[in-house]
């Protein structure tokens, strides 16, 4: 009987031994920390005493006439850039800040990340930057003003249950399993994100996207971004898993439940859909500005997710924005 004790025992250690070392995922490797990746780029302190990142581009701050910052979506970085002429940069006089979001690229990650955390660090990204009180935002897929194919949550407070539930069935199962872990147990989130037995994300498959995102697929290749290899590169667990993690989370606030921050029409935004999105459902966000009339909704039937790629519809995209 004591054997048959002992050895349950050590199974039992055993067993938590593993799942402790399964469920917890690797301390991050901070960038210039001993071990870490080394800092290459220029960066602000925030007043919690995290870093963020960021890249300038355009005309002068000083001598802009527009002032835009770009958030970046899933798995990208402060390194990919706009296909914005420069032609219409110097016609509009235009300035973009670009930064990599909380523990992508070269910006510290933060463990406590949620939707609100994001906003508050570009607005604080903004004030350290001396910006000034008016500014345009840019917000790409998960980054989200004009938000291009914005990240929607199936789980959202006062979001009716239809609309919420065929947006959710149109993604792929493994998709559907993802998100599901990610909200209903974000503390499993890194196991799933790593086991092999069952697929997580299709994002990476080609038969996620339309035509027209495949041809800009295609383009892309022959030119990679030479930021791509630091995307990930203090874990991808601090970036690409908590991105998920934050954004199908619980929110304590709902988008129809946002009052027009522009009541004064000294303000616009726009929301920009592709119909043939796969990754991002279009109900969802046709369904946000129909409860929202001053949103200006735009949505393209022949395009997919990735169609701020394309120089003349990201320029469109921009003027429609400012000159609004």
């Amino acid at each position: 009987m004591v054997n048959l004790i002992a050895r349950a025992m050590t199974l039992t250690v055993i067993f938590i031994g593993w799942a402790h070392m399964v469920l917890k995922p690797p301390p991050p490797k901070i960038c210039g920390s001993i071990g870490g990746p080394p800092i290459t780029s220029l960066r602000v302190k925030l007043s919690d005493g995290r870093h963020l990142a960021y890249q300038e581009f355009g005309v002068p701050k000083e001598e802009a006439s527009y002032k835009i910052i770009v958030i970046h979506g899933h798995s990208n970085s402060k390194d990919t850039h706009l296909p914005v002429s420069q032609e219409l940069i110097e016609d509009l006089g235009i300035y973009f800040l670009y930064f990599d979001r909380a523990g992508y690229g070269e910006s510290d990650p933060y463990p406590q990340r949620s939707v609100k955390s994001e906003a508050y660090d570009i607005q604080e990204l903004a004030d350290k930057m001396h910006i000034g009180h008016k500014f345009y935002v840019i917000g790409i897929s998960m980054g989200g003003a004009a938000l291009v194919v914005p990240f929607v949550n199936y789980w959202w407070p006062s979001f009716p249950d239809n609309v919420s539930r065929e947006a959710f069935q149109m993604l792929p199962q493994s998709d559907q399993w993802t998100f599901q872990v990610a909200h209903y147990a974000p503390w499993l989130f890194y196991w799933w994100m790593t086991q092999k037995w069952f697929p997580t994300l299709s994002v990476t498959n080609v038969e996620m996207f339309p035509p027209n995102d495949i041809e800009i697929l295609k383009s892309l290749s022959k030119a990679p971004n030479s930021g791509q290899e630091k995307i990930t590169q203090q874990g991808e667990y601090e970036s690409l898993h908590r991105d998920i993690m934050a954004g199908f989370g619980k929110w304590e606030f709902g988008p129809t439940d946002i009052r027009n921050p522009f009541p004064d029409n000294d303000g616009s935004i726009h929301i920009w859909q592709g119909f043939k999105d796969k990754i991002i459902p279009y109900m969802m966000n046709r369904y946000i500005s129909h409860k929202l009339p001053w949103i200006h909704y735009h949505e393209l039937p022949d395009e997919g997710h990735l169609f701020i790629l394309k120089k003349n519809k990201c320029e469109y995209i921009i003027r429609a924005l400012i000159l609004s």
